[in-house]
């Protein structure tokens, strides 16, 4: 099984981490494309360590890039078999990070874009221990039909989608709160008017409260 690994951030308290952000990027992008949210959302979680792993293959629709599965056949029965393949991988390295910072599974919040967000619901809707969170952007939830019975817990889910997306339409974050809310999956959805496939401050500043509200429980086990 491929091995990842990324770049990191923080804590900003330079103490022990005492909660872990695994950021995951989109479709031909890498890990360092979106460490860049750390700085924001440290400031509301100063002792969290974050990480943004690069994916386990070279994309294959362009000349740079790394990809969670391939999205050349986007027929959902494909989709979902890419990310139930690319899950492995995922899910050890999360293993490897919680283990490296002695935090438990609880301790974990996952955030993704795009491709990133399709991994970050369907890995983390079916975690052994669920995340404390879950936050995606301007993605899609795969597999809608079989979370009902692999789902493993209903973290609360913070879905931000651009008006303007010509990549990833709008409409497949609303078809996710729809499945989500479903299921019993606590969701914040904010739908930014203008905005096309990005990420703007006011995204940002949502993930930095959801991820702020996440941890803000007792004590974690």
């Amino acid at each position: 099984m491929v091995q990842l690994s990324g770049p990191r951030f923080g804590p900003l308290s330079k103490g022990p981490a005492q909660q872990l952000v695994v950021v995951l990027h989109g479709l031909g992008a890498d890990g360092q494309d979106l460490i860049e949210l750390a700085p924001h959302w440290a400031k509301a979680l100063p002792d969290a360590a974050f990480v943004a792993p690069d994916a386990p293959d070279p994309c294959d629709m362009g000349p740079y890039g790394r990809q969670w599965f391939s999205l050349q056949d986007r027929q959902p029965a494909r989709m979902a078999a890419g990310a139930r393949a690319a899950r492995g991988a995922l899910d050890a390295f999360l293993d490897a990070e919680l283990a490296r910072l002695s935090l438990p599974g609880s301790a974990l919040a996952l955030a993704g874009f795009s491709q990133g967000c399709m991994m970050a619901l369907y890995a983390g809707l079916r975690r052994a221990v669920p995340p404390a969170a879950i936050l995606g952007y301007s993605g899609a939830l795969v597999a809608p039909e079989t979370l009902a019975a692999e789902m493993t817990g209903r973290p609360p889910v913070l879905l931000v989608h651009g008006e303007a997306d010509d990549v990833v339409p709008a409409a497949a974050s609303r078809a996710a709160e729809s499945a989500l809310r479903a299921a019993g999956v606590p969701v914040e959805a904010l739908y930014r008017p203008g905005l096309a496939h990005s990420i703007d401050i006011v995204g940002i500043e949502a993930g930095a409260r959801a991820l702020k509200a996440a941890f803000a429980g007792p004590a974690l086990a």
